[in-house]
């Protein structure tokens, strides 16, 4: 409950808050704590203690206050520490510099313990609710069921994307329960294609501090403004430049959009808990004149910084992270502009736990849709032609990936497999597969379309680019044009499509299916790299849980209902690669590698308050 881990505020807090008289003494941010009635002050509305010069462990600090969860509840995840980051720092001394226990008009305000009318009699009893409620008491589901409705209420997504933004500031429990139990319905709200339009937005629609803004304003202090986030025990943070949002371009400051969706996926979808994880975006100025004469933009009016400059300030923030998260904090880079992307992944993967979605979360669920393709319509990707319209960073990661794996399936050389793919048109090769990630709208035209269907019984057609607006080509067209015989999937969502007698329902190779369960895999396993092996691996579990019944409806993908039970059986193969390469910290192994998965998944169901 009470959560401090930074081993130099453990042994002596004057080095992170300066040497300060007793009375001068700095109050450092701690986790919201809700006790039981017993302990606190009957004629106050609730308790402060204050700061002493004894000192005690964490553990006896945790013994000494009642525990948020009833242990008789059964919920896993949350607060409770899952993943054993605190266990560690439990028997060291602390000084308690003040404890907040949560009650009355307090509680119904912090949205990680607020339940709003679900709680209890007993609970509005025992943390001075009554009163402040409307007499009802309702269930977690009931809730789900009014706020669905309210959002479906309106009609346009970026009124429902701020209706959940808004939730998630009042109820996070009720934010997660709501996305997971209906996540096929409002995954393209929370992420593409609308968190697209939010961020073009930005600037309009921000209320509340959401994540990290780091600027060049604080090189010299990346460490301190880290420090003033209030959770410490991170353990994933998504960062981007907002240089390439989407096909969106240069957004600057408004990309924050981007990390806070992601990582609201990483814990829908993945089972990280929410406190464990960091938005940040690093603000380097943009070259978007719309956004530098926009009243509301919020991020810095300046011109892009580069060279030098830029290469610092991402360097103080990489050092400072891994100084203050651990050698085990994974860093994913999102939506950096191309020369960036690859420098930034070559430079920090072997110091740092990185990850770059835009070229390797692509390239591990456009390669599992190649998997399944091929295990179901025969053949082997060894015997394929490629063909890719964008050569950027999507693209070049999809076609490296794809190698690696003909390679590992063949044990032909790399610059053999390499061979089989191309980055350019050529009307010569006579591609079997056709990979779009130009960023390019409506470029896979009719005529594209037909020459594909000319050539193959059944062609392979991936129309990947972001969002919906720059797709290549639609799923209607592609079926369309192919007399229904296409192999279909896209990066942005298309409804499913009646063409003859038959009903196709486009796949979306959606890089949601790869990164929380590889996020998940990293975290469990305790790893310090990310080896592309594991990549393969998380492409590989994913076709697996592909089923005939899905590519009988035309879909390359499972269904996004199932994605918690995909993630975990993600999870299990990259965390069996993590120990298979000696990367893992966290030994022994669990023996069943799915199952703890599982158990160390968030829950986002209420818990019982004393």
């Amino acid at each position: 409950m009470f959560s401090l881990n930074r081993s130099a505020f453990l042994n002596n807090p004057a080095s992170i808050s300066g040497s300060f008289p007793d009375k001068h003494r700095r109050i450092l941010p701690t986790r919201v704590v809700v006790a039981g009635s017993s302990n606190r002050d009957k004629s106050n509305g609730s308790l402060l203690m204050a700061t002493d010069e004894s000192t005690a462990t964490l553990k006896e600090m945790r013994d000494g206050y009642a525990e948020v969860v009833d242990p008789k509840s059964g919920v896993s995840g949350g607060v409770q520490d899952v993943y054993g980051e605190d266990t560690a720092t439990e028997d060291q001394p602390v000084t308690p510099w003040s404890v907040s226990v949560a009650s009355g008009y307090s509680l119904l305000r912090d949205p990680h313990h607020n339940k709003g009318l679900a709680f209890s009699e007993k609970e509005r009893n025992s943390h001075y609710l009554r009163g402040l409620l409307p007499p009802t008491v309702i269930s977690q589901e009931l809730q789900v069921k009014k706020m669905l409705h309210n959002i479906r209420q309106y009609q346009v997504p970026l009124q429902k994307y701020m209706a959940m933004m808004d939730l998630q500031e009042r109820n996070q429990k009720l934010f997660y329960k709501l996305l997971i139990d209906n996540v096929e319905e409002l995954l393209p709200i929370v992420y593409t294609p609308t968190v697209g339009e939010a961020c073009q937005k930005y600037g309009s629609i921000y209320s509340r501090p959401q994540g990290v803004f780091i600027s060049l304003k604080d090189k010299g202090k990346v460490l301190e403004v880290l420090r003033n986030w209030p959770e410490k025990n991170i353990q994933v943070i998504v960062v981007t430049d907002g240089e390439r949002i989407l096909g969106l371009g240069d957004l600057g400051c408004h990309g924050m959009g981007i990390p806070v969706g992601k990582l609201s996926l990483y814990t829908a979808l993945g089972g990280i808990r929410p406190s464990a994880c960091l938005p940040v975006t690093i603000d380097v100025g943009t070259n978007n004149e719309k956004l530098l004469d926009d009243e509301f933009y919020i991020g810095l009016r300046q011109k892009r910084a580069i060279g030098q400059e830029y290469a610092e300030l991402l360097h103080e923030f990489m050092t400072a992270v891994k100084q203050n998260y651990g050698e085990r904090i994974l860093i994913q880079f999102e939506d950096f502009a191309n020369h960036n992307a690859f420098d930034l992944l070559e430079k920090y993967g072997t110091t740092h736990l990185v990850f770059n979605d835009d070229i390797q979360g692509t390239a591990s669920v456009v390669l599992a849709g190649l998997i399944s393709a091929m295990k179901f319509l025969g053949g082997s990707l060894a015997d394929q032609r490629f063909l890719f319209l964008g050569a950027g960073e999507a693209g070049t990661g999809i076609a490296e990936l794809i190698a690696l794996e003909i390679s590992k399936q063949t044990n032909m050389p790399l610059e053999e497999t390499r061979k089989k793919i191309w980055l350019v048109d050529s009307k010569a090769i006579k591609p079997t597969i056709l990979i779009g990630t130009s960023g390019q709208g409506r470029t896979f035209t009719k005529e594209v379309v037909e020459a594909m269907a000319s050539l193959n019984e059944k062609p392979i057609i991936f129309s990947l680019s972001n969002p919906t607006s720059q797709s290549e080509c639609t799923a209607e067209e592609a079926y369309t044009w192919s007399q229904g015989r296409a192999i279909f999937a896209s990066g942005s969502p298309f409804d499913p499509f009646e063409y003859g007698d038959n009903v196709f329902v486009p796949g979306q190779a959606n890089n949601a299916y790869i990164f929380p369960g590889l996020g998940l895999g990293l975290i469990m396993s305790g790893a310090i790299r990310v080896h592309d092996d594991m990549l393969l691996a998380a492409a590989e579990a994913l076709a697996g849980q592909v089923t005939q019944e899905n590519f009988d409806k035309g879909l390359l993908y499972p269904p996004f209902k199932n994605i918690r039970k995909i993630s975990a059986h993600i999870a299990a193969e990259v965390a069996a690669k993590a120990y298979e390469l000696g990367l893992a910290t966290r030994l022994p192994p669990p023996k069943d590698l799915v199952k703890y998965a599982e158990s160390c998944m968030y829950s986002p169901a209420y818990r019982t308050y004393r």
